[in-house]
């Protein structure tokens, strides 16, 4: 059944305060109510998973600063991208424990850049434990939302993602159903493994607003579904009894037309009447991530009209939004 108000969850913990995916940009996450917070994983050279948005680490750790590290620079194609870079494959945990977050916007959010090079990189089983942790303290649930990246680039690297993932669950009390963990990819491959796993999780197919999914992008070729044939309701149809929801670029809501306007969409309702959960990313204040209509004047790092921007994914009846502030993510979609 669809929320009388959608989960907040702290995206990458409370990135629009703290370094993403920083220990304090978790803790802030937590004291502000949020009831999840999402972790996106990669992995070591030793097998670790470990806590970053990407796999390429030079915007978001001090790695590119380390004079011991500077030979690791390396220019690869992942999910058929060309990258240069540091690359945590590349780095044992060890190593990677060394480095320092950085701010990943420091134009857009200088604030949160003043907190650079001060907290280590996270492994998944840290975030695990904190979470629990602050359930127990506050008295109440709190999710985790965990997204996987990467996982047929990983493959081809040899690294059975699911069962890193698997291991990592079962080993910190997380996989039996008993904390509310939802686990989320671009691409289903991963998802149906770990349901075959018996993982206990609400799974979430995340679909952006274009391209196709690499995993099946590499087996099929153009023939695979877009992401945005997917979110019709013919994909959909297809999703029904094989995951939980979807989660969407807020986009796909929104609807913005070449100015900027917002439109109709039917996806939300498309996928509720199929009995699917639909979550929506990302929630910002700031004019770089609005759409053009709720743009306002000070430049791309000032907040815009981001109440009617957030009243309009609201109103489309979403079960979940993942926010870069969650004070006013709480305040907001709580009331």
């Amino acid at each position: 059944m669809p929320r009388s108000t959608p989960l907040v969850i702290g995206h990458r913990g409370a990135p629009g305060y703290r370094p993403e995916h920083s220990r304090s940009s978790y803790d802030l996450a937590l004291e502000f109510g949020v009831d999840g917070v999402e972790p996106d994983v990669v992995v070591s050279a030793d097998g670790v998973l470990v806590v970053r948005h990407e796999n390429e680490i030079s915007g978001t750790t001090d790695v590119a600063d380390r004079p011991e590290y500077r030979d690791r620079r390396t220019t690869k194609t992942v999910d058929g991208a060309e990258l240069t870079g540091w690359f945590t494959e590349d780095f044992t945990w060890e190593e990677l424990a060394g480095l320092r977050c950085r701010e990943r916007l420091p134009k857009i959010r200088p604030s949160s850049a003043t907190f650079d090079d001060q907290q280590p990189v996270l492994r998944l089983k840290d975030v695990l434990d904190l979470v629990r942790d602050a359930s127990l303290a506050q008295g109440r649930e709190i999710g985790v939302v965990l997204e996987i990246k990467h996982a047929t680039y990983f493959a081809a690297l040899g690294w059975d993602v699911a069962a890193l993932v698997d291991a990592e669950l079962r080993e910190a009390g997380w996989a039996e159903g008993a904390l509310p963990l939802t686990i989320e990819a671009f691409e289903s491959t991963v998802l149906f493994q770990l349901q075959e796993r018996g993982i206990r999780a609400t799974y979430v197919y995340l679909l952006e607003a274009a391209g196709r999914p690499f995993d099946l992008l590499s087996r099929q070729g153009t023939s695979a579904l877009t992401y945005r044939q997917t979110a019709a309701p013919a994909g959909l149809d297809g999703l029904v009894g094989r995951v939980d929801g979807i989660s969407v670029d807020k986009r796909m809501i929104l609807a913005p037309d070449k100015l900027g306007r917002a439109g109709t969409s039917t996806v939300v309702a498309d996928a509720h009447e199929r009995g699917l959960r639909v979550y929506t990313w990302t929630c910002r204040p700031e004019n770089s991530y609005l759409i053009g209509q709720f743009r306002g004047r000070g430049g791309p790092a000032a907040f815009g009209d981001w109440e009617a921007e957030w009243g309009r994914i609201r109103d489309a009846g979403v079960d979940g939004v993942f926010v870069d502030h969650p004070d006013l993510g709480v305040a907001f979609f709580r009331s």
